[in-house]
């Protein structure tokens, strides 16, 4: 089992190089993390954009593009079509943002023609290795789908499920998070918590286990859960693999407070629910990040094409 993107990265090395197609590619830190990852041994790549600017700042960062197929292609929409082709064409086995707004991006990624649609929504994982924390936590949906409804947050532990069990997490444990551990018909996040654990008991949520309401803390906390109530009774006592947030605004929230509070942490993230692991990282987000998002999105692919996914 990955307890860290290290062991992801380590796991990568027995497989072999997964191709990347980065859309409109003239971002620096976009092609740092290429380039790491390249170093590393964990993709090829395909730089699709601006021939010229591409080269530019790839020279500011003494990035030897010899090692990679760059294809020229000026107009933002049209590199984004190309590069998300080349995942549908089954050309390269994941696609990437680089230097376009998401609107773009998502509008390539969602072309009918050309694009990595499935009919299914789409969603987003976060995955953060924390300190103190002895595991990886992945966390859903904290950034693409604001409102989800109860047969969304199904699809989204089906999602988020296959990304734990690629990361070597047989068996997930899943915490649908609420303010408080029972059911109240007056808090309806409590109430669909509690019908998703009666639908994973059941088999219709499969290859995890689900105990839901839970609170942050004893999601995530062993030694606070030793004084809830009824603790004893629970699945998940602060062991929790998989934090599945009531919406967006919940999710962000934690999420960004990890991101600028809490030291030595790392996180990765992907699009889900796409014919092929999808990157879309802020340009705000660190080399780091986006090399863990590779890393992540490698791992993902991998699985795919043993067809685990």
């Amino acid at each position: 089992m990955s307890k860290s993107f290290d062991d992801i990265l380590a796991k990568l090395k027995t497989v072999g190089k997964k191709k990347l197609s980065v859309a409109y590619a003239q971002d620096e830190h976009v092609l740092e993390a290429v380039e790491l990852a390249h170093k590393k041994g964990i993709v090829d790549a395909i730089l699709v954009g601006d021939a010229d600017k591409i080269k530019e700042v790839a020279d500011s960062i003494h990035m030897d593009l010899s090692e990679y197929e760059v294809v020229d292609v000026k107009d933002m929409q049209e590199a984004a079509t190309k590069a998300v082709s080349l995942v549908h064409e089954g050309k390269a086995d994941i696609y990437m943002k680089g230097s376009l707004d998401s609107k773009t991006f998502l509008k390539s990624v969602l072309n009918k023609e050309v694009g990595l649609r499935t009919g299914r929504p789409l969603s987003h994982v976060c995955v953060f290795e924390i300190p103190g924390i002895d595991r990886l936590l992945f966390l859903t949906d904290v950034a693409f789908m604001p409102y989800p409804t109860l047969d969304d947050k199904k699809v989204i532990i089906e999602y988020t499920v296959n990304v734990a069990r690629a990361c070597g997490v047989d068996m997930p444990k899943v915490a649908p998070l609420a303010a408080v551990e029972v059911v109240n018909p007056k808090m309806p996040v409590t109430v669909e918590a509690d019908e998703l654990t009666k639908a994973n008991e059941a088999g219709e949520i499969k290859n995890c286990i689900v105990d839901g309401p839970l609170s942050m803390d004893l999601a995530i906390d062993p030694e606070a859960a030793q004084f809830k109530p009824g603790a004893e009774k629970r699945k998940i006592v602060g062991d929790a693999d998989i934090l599945l947030f009531p919406d967006i605004h919940a999710g962000n929230l934690v999420y960004k407070t990890i991101v600028r509070m809490a030291k030595g942490v790392k996180n990765g993230n992907i699009l889900t629910g796409t014919k092929a692991p999808v990157i879309l990282t802020s340009r705000s987000d660190s080399v780091d990040v986006k090399l863990n998002s590779i890393a992540l999105a490698a791992i993902v692919a991998e699985d795919m094409k043993k067809g685990d996914l």
